[in-house]
């Protein structure tokens, strides 16, 4: 019951975002503050990587719809938490620079093969079914972030070795970067 009530709300989630394109302007979003509470869910988790990292620029903040934002890094987190094993180790990092803002997971996992790089954001799409269902999930996350990345503006890279770990980038315009005044940059 709980993992059809999930992929319900996900499938309603990204029915809501393909119902429109682009998001208006949105206000300042603290990414910085975001990766904190996700770096705390990460490590709320029964069986979690042991080295949870973040590093995140606090003067960069990110202009768009906060709910949507948080959910798609929480995605990508997320899956990141979930195929890295408890010896391994996950680094959230946040920053800009000339060509936009970006979120980077990078994880110590198993890796990903790479001829399914190209179809992981696809409905459903999973590398190993029986690997998917263990681990729990709709098989919408990724689905979800790239169509969050599609309304800010912004784009998904995805880079993975098999047995090595995967670096998931969502990249933002420079529109969407806003700069703030902070203390210095943070290292949760």
């Amino acid at each position: 019951a709980d993992r059809m009530t999930g992929i319900i709300r996900d499938l309603l989630a990204l029915s809501r975002l393909e119902e429109t394109d682009e998001i208006g302007r949105g206000a300042p979003i603290d990414v910085t503050a975001i990766t904190a509470m996700l770096k705390k869910d990460v490590l709320a988790r029964a069986s979690h990587p042991k080295d949870v990292r973040v590093r995140a620029d606090a003067e960069v903040q990110l202009v768009g719809d906060e709910a949507e934002i948080h959910s798609a890094l929480s995605n990508l987190v997320d899956n990141a938490a979930k195929y890295t094993p408890p010896e391994g180790a996950i680094e959230m990092r946040w920053w800009a620079d000339a060509d936009g803002g970006h979120f980077s997971v990078t994880d110590t996992g198993i890796g990903i093969p790479a001829e399914h790089l190209p179809r992981l954001t696809e409905r459903f799409y999973r590398v190993d079914a029986g690997r998917s269902r263990a681990t729990g999930g709709s098989g919408l996350g990724l689905a979800i972030v790239k169509h969050v990345l599609q309304r800010h503006g912004g784009e998904l890279s995805i880079e993975s070795t098999l047995g090595a770990g995967s670096t998931f980038t969502a990249h933002f315009p420079p529109h969407r970067v806003a700069r703030v005044r902070a203390q210095s940059s943070a290292a949760v």
